[in-house]
């Protein structure tokens, strides 16, 4: 029973129905304005219709894969060129095409605690399993997360040496998104990898959105694989694709991985429009992060100065220079305010500053993920001062039509 069903003819929900459906028209109204917006930082393909995918699929897959060849089945063809490639890239032996990162995880780490003998996990508090999956490590998996630290920043070698109980296998997720896509040094990162070697455990890398840490650690992809035992990479959140991940790592646990990828039901019939956008995601995707990442950091900073002269009484940037394409922003307003000031402004100017939605960060507090990709690229410094302006007056505007109201 939901909750407006339960409200029905008590009285009861009335209030709570009446929020909801303000915010499913927020929502809406969102998804309209990202359709219509002549200018915003980015326009994931997951916001863009049904015609403009396939037609840019179409467009880009004649020039990553031969389609006179006939489709896959249960993971051959297309998906194993993807596989292959994906392997080179990362410099490891193999890879194995996933349909989700959640599936892909679980087996890369049951796989390892077979060979530990160990089936503890030490991770983050802030990690993608401890915050999204609903408990699937120990749920479904067997395994048993333990958390390093829950504080908004990547773990230290420091903790990894001192946990009081021994683990099988340490998780690192790269960046760590929900303290705002933060990565550690070269230097941290090297050092917290020896010190769960010096433990005896394996190190898998949660690199959903390792593409793009390049630029902050200064190394190519394969010397930042190659710290770990396996990663995991995401085809969709940076590269743009249908969805899709892929694990890698030695031979013989990518084969193992294999089977239990049966058994968990994700050797999927065909695969082949994942993987054709796969590949154009490597193909197109990649090669720019670098100038993605470049360029959020100009917008990162007109933000901050835009706030400053705005009059805002507290703004953050967080982090101040970003680790990645993708940073935080943490305003002193009720999360609301923010999301309906957001809107407006790009269904009156056609800007959208602020395409994903503000949430809750503490009381009188809301906060967002801002990502730049090649949308942003036109935008000057001056164009993000612009645009910070008239949201904050909108930000005004709202705010005294609810104390008027």
């Amino acid at each position: 029973m939901t909750t407006e069903t339960a409200g029905q003819g008590t009285g009861q929900g009335s209030g709570e129905g009446t929020e909801r459906s303000a915010r499913e028209r927020l929502r809406e109204r969102r998804a309209a304005a990202h359709g219509t917006a002549e200018r915003l930082l980015s326009r994931a393909g997951s916001r863009r219709t049904l015609r403009e995918r396939l037609d840019l699929l179409r467009e880009e897959a004649p020039q990553v894969y031969d389609l006179d060849q006939p489709g896959d089945l249960y993971g051959n063809g297309i998906v194993e060129v993807l596989e292959r490639r994906v392997a080179t890239l990362l410099g490891t032996e193999a890879a194995a095409f996933f349909p989700t990162g959640t599936m892909a995880q679980q087996i890369a780490l049951r796989c390892w605690a077979g060979r530990t003998g160990n089936p503890m996990v030490a991770l983050h508090g802030l990690s993608h399993p401890e915050v999204h999956e609903r408990g699937a490590f120990s749920m479904v998996s067997g395994l048993r997360p333990v958390r390093l630290t829950s504080e908004p920043r990547p773990p230290t070698a420091d903790e990894v040496r001192a946990f009081e109980e021994p683990f099988g296998a340490l998780m690192l997720e790269l960046p760590l998104r929900d303290a705002g896509f933060l990565l550690p040094s070269w230097e941290e990162l090297t050092e917290v990898v020896e010190a769960a070697r010096a433990r005896d455990a394996v190190v898998h890398f949660d690199g959903a959105r390792l593409w793009e840490s390049t630029v902050h650690f200064g190394r190519p992809l394969e010397e930042i694989a190659g710290l770990a035992d396996s990663v995991y990479v995401s085809f969709y959140k940076s590269l743009d694709g249908f969805g899709g991940a892929a694990l890698a790592g030695p031979g013989t646990l990518v084969e193992e991985a294999r089977a239990w990828r049966h058994r968990y039901g994700g050797t999927v019939f065909q695969q082949f429009p994942t993987a054709l956008s796969a590949l154009a995601g490597l193909e197109r995707e990649l090669p720019r992060l670098p100038e993605y990442v470049a360029h959020a950091r100009v917008v990162a900073a007109a933000l901050r100065e835009g706030f400053a002269e705005a009059g805002v009484p507290w703004a953050r940037v967080h982090p101040g220079e970003p680790h990645t394409h993708e940073f935080q922003v943490w305003l002193p307003y009720d999360e609301d305010v923010l999301n309906e000031a957001a809107v407006r402004q790009a269904e009156e100017t056609g800007t959208l500053l602020f395409g994903v939605p503000w949430n809750r960060g503490g009381p009188g507090l809301g906060v967002t993920e801002v990502t730049v990709r090649a949308d942003g690229l036109a935008w000057t410094a001056d164009d993000v001062r612009a645009a910070v302006a008239d949201f904050v007056a909108r930000v005004t505007e709202v705010t005294t039509e609810e104390v008027g109201g």
